[in-house]
């Protein structure tokens, strides 16, 4: 791993355990154990940093999605919901430190007063939603997912599941118990009751 790879990744931890406000360069510096200098040399000061953390955690997404579709194969779209609501756990699981940064509230302060924050934080969640969007209009082309306005419907199904990812990355209660009655209930509110027709 390279150093500004390394830089990266623990300040990753850092931010997402401490906060935004409260993480300083020199607590990073004393984490990766190189100098200040070194750090400012990649990224000129905390908010860059942070902003590369963001960029590159949307990056990882579309790549892990894109894998994990070229190595799966779905018989419908209500399926490939069930999948993907099973993938963005798992994804949540793996990158706990990314998915604990996104849920602290300090990034969304700085959102509100650096439009460039602001944009990474929205392309990250457009990036999830439209996995899920991607599912649903596949169902609703397969007659497996009923008719209805797919970006709206993925919203609903994505709130589900990140709200479970909370729960989780906050330590309040365990994922993994709810997880059968989570697609249960996306079953229930996508699901096309009427069998699709068949020539």
């Amino acid at each position: 791993m390279s150093k500004k790879a390394e830089i990266l990744l623990t300040a990753t931890h850092l931010l997402a355990v401490k906060g935004y406000k409260d993480a300083s360069m020199a607590e990073l510096a004393k984490s990766t154990g190189v100098a200040q200098g070194t750090i400012f040399y990649h990224y000129k000061n905390k908010e860059e940093l942070f902003l590369a953390i963001l960029k590159a955690f949307q990056e990882d997404i579309v790549e892990e999605f894109s894998r994990y579709r070229r190595e799966h194969h779905f018989a419908s779209g209500l399926e490939m919901v069930e999948a993907v609501i099973g993938f963005y756990l798992q994804m949540a699981s793996q990158m706990e430190d990314r998915f604990m940064l996104l849920h602290r509230h300090d990034a969304y302060e700085l959102a509100r007063v650096n439009p460039t924050c602001h944009h990474y934080l929205e392309a990250i969640y457009n990036c999830l939603i439209d996995i899920f969007e991607r599912a649903v209009a596949t169902g609703q082309q397969d007659g497996s997912i009923r008719k209805g306005p797919a970006r709206r419907m993925a919203m609903i199904v994505f709130t589900m599941v990140d709200g479970l990812v909370r729960f989780h990355t906050h330590n309040l209660y365990d994922a993994g118990v709810l997880y059968d009655d989570v697609v249960q209930s996306c079953r229930t509110i996508l699901q096309n009751h009427v069998s699709p027709t068949r020539s």
